[in-house]
């Protein structure tokens, strides 16, 4: 088993502008810079073996600040990027939340679909569960890194979880276990 902590990248300029940034390779604000140490006093407490993340510079250096300073191995990863919206990159935030319902299967135009997403997070995680089986781990990501570890980890519907409302959080860290039966499966959607 492995233990998998998850949580979003700190605030974006284009989080701040209500814009969905997708591939987009947007900073941090301010504001996400603060709340990027934040989150790392609030993973203090956790023995971690190793932190992943986006290989999108919010991600990274949401990582690089909250974790830089533990002495343990920070990892980027495009596996675990946020979902490439393709010609909706930087779209208002509404029109892309209405996308992902819209574009489960399907892709965003000249993008990728949320499935394709899930599809990717599920070989990170199997790379990941054979290298740090019994250990424990945190993901940085995206809203759509978070559709992947839920899928994998759980037993709910890829469309359940994309026609959810996304649960806010004060301190934004998700807890999984990761069993390896869990990522033998293939992604099914069952009626979009």
């Amino acid at each position: 088993m492995l233990t998998l902590f998850y949580s979003p990248h700190a605030r974006s300029v284009d989080n701040e502008l209500r814009r969905g940034s997708g591939f987009a390779d947007v900073p941090l604000s301010v504001a996400g810079r603060t709340l990027a140490a934040e989150l790392g006093r609030h993973y203090a407490s956790e023995k971690l073996d190793a932190v992943f993340c986006s290989d999108l510079q919010r991600a990274a250096v949401t990582s690089a600040i909250a974790f830089g300073r533990r002495g343990v191995p920070i990892v980027l990863d495009a596996r675990l990027r946020e979902c490439d919206y393709g010609e909706m990159t930087q779209y208002p935030i509404d029109q892309i939340d209405e996308g992902f319902n819209r574009y489960i299967v399907k892709p965003f135009p000249d993008g990728e679909s949320v499935m394709m997403v899930v599809q990717r997070v599920g070989a990170f995680l199997r790379e990941v569960m054979r290298e740090y089986d019994g250990k424990t781990v945190v993901v940085i990501g995206h809203r759509a890194t978070k559709y992947g570890l839920a899928y994998w980890c759980g037993d709910i519907a890829l469309e359940t979880l994309v026609r959810s409302p996304w649960e806010w959080r004060d301190v934004p860290i998700w807890r999984y276990e990761v069993h390896a039966p869990q990522l033998e499966r293939d992604v099914v959607v069952h009626a979009v």
